[in-house]
């Protein structure tokens, strides 16, 4: 196996927007501790919605987002995710996603970023990336089954805001 990859042999990455992804977590984090392996905590999805120019519909509650965090450097905390949720499309397709991601929070955003009374922090003064892939039986939507996407992400005051790419 070789990996003499000449410039220009692979083609370059582009992406199209798919879809804005607006995950609402009222029940908030649950918080499981620190282990070992770090900060662990999970939220619990209730409801929201999803809308672009090929998909949209309701995300469905149930699904969640499973964190871990812990600190990169001495100026901000890092995390991790593994989410999983059900979308249901407007004309009744089921698509099951599951996403990891990372998130950067600089210590001086952290109170801010953590207080949901404050509903908007400036999405610029934090990381939050998002890796989700696609999962459906549905003939109409089965496009996804071969999408890999990423996503741009922004706290909410009622969960979270992902605007969603497909990867080229």
């Amino acid at each position: 196996m070789t990996h003499d990859n000449v410039a220009g042999q692979l083609p370059d990455l582009s992406s199209t927007y798919l879809c804005t992804a607006e995950f609402e977590v009222a029940g908030g984090l649950v918080g499981i501790g620190q282990s070992p392996f770090g900060d662990q905590r999970m939220g619990y999805i209730t409801g929201g919605r999803i809308s672009g120019p090929r998909l949209s519909g309701k995300i469905l509650p149930g699904g969640g987002n499973w964190s871990r965090s812990g600190r990169l450097g001495s100026g901000a905390s890092a995390g991790t995710f593994d989410a999983r949720a059900v979308w249901e499309t407007d004309d009744g397709d089921l698509i099951y996603l599951t996403y990891n991601g990372r998130s950067v929070i600089p210590d001086d955003v952290r109170a801010d970023f953590g207080d949901l009374a404050k509903p908007y922090v400036d999405p610029a003064r934090y990381y939050l990336r998002i890796a989700p892939v696609f999962e459906t039986a549905s003939e109409k939507y089965g496009w996804l089954n071969g999408v890999l996407a990423v996503g741009v992400g922004e706290r909410t005051d009622f969960g979270v805001r992902h605007i969603i790419h497909e990867i080229h």
